[in-house]
């Protein structure tokens, strides 16, 4: 199946019975940018946390961390992680924890694959939307309200969080340009100069990238963001 929105996707597979991953892999594998494979919640949730899968695709039962455990800290961190349950008919009953989790979705094995990529293409409005690249490999994940270096997560203040949220919140509204009165206001409640303002946005520069923000002397200041 030929999808331009499948082969912008990181899916990650959690499945401790090989010859199903393998089976999976060689079935729709090649579908996706990348394909990771874990053999349990505690391998998934590493290979997680280092490359940030688009999409979650887990079994229930499996040794040293379950897929319900491991979807439950993933849910902790991104509320909005699209995971995908596998279960066999026996484990019906656990669904309803699956739920309470906050996973919606489940396919009872054996299932079809084809219904399978059918609803990973349907989720492209949710999954399309929470990602924003910026330049100097940087991302934002709206969801997570979380930044990343090279897939490596950059801690930032509470102000220099609003501070960001604000430039893409302003591109995606139509507006690149900010005016530095525009951004006093939104991040301090009394007066400030203009010399309080350069110099945290200097600091900011200085954790992220000097390219990151770009200044129109005069006019204010803008986001390069590529996506």
């Amino acid at each position: 199946m030929k999808n331009k929105f499948l082969k912008s996707l990181k899916v990650l597979l959690v499945e401790d019975e090989e010859k199903l991953s393998s089976l999976l892999k060689n079935a729709i594998g090649d579908n996706f940018k990348s394909f990771f494979i874990a053999k349990d919640g505690l391998e998934g949730l590493k290979i997680y946390h280092k490359f940030l899968p688009d999409i979650i695709i887990t079994d229930i039962m499996m040794p040293n961390k379950t897929g319900l455990d491991m979807a439950k800290e993933i849910k902790s961190i991104d509320s909005n992680a699209n995971i995908i349950i596998l279960s066999a008919f026996s484990e019906v009953d656990k669904l309803l924890t699956a739920i309470d989790v906050g996973v919606m979705k489940y396919f009872i094995k054996p299932f079809d694959i084809d219904e399978l990529l059918n609803y990973i293409i349907s989720l492209e409005g949710s999954v399309a939307n929470k990602i924003i690249t910026l330049q100097d490999n940087f991302s934002f994940n709206k969801a997570t309200r979380s930044l990343y270096k090279d897939l490596k997560f950059v801690k930032l203040t509470k102000k220099e969080l609003l501070f960001l949220e604000l430039f893409i919140k302003k591109y995606e509204d139509g507006f690149c340009l900010i005016k530095s009165y525009e951004i006093k206001k939104h991040l301090w409640d009394d007066e400030v100069s203009d010399e309080r303002l350069r110099t945290f946005i200097r600091r900011f520069r200085d954790k992220t990238s000097k390219t990151l923000l770009q200044n129109l002397k005069g006019e204010g200041y803008q986001i390069a963001i590529i996506s």
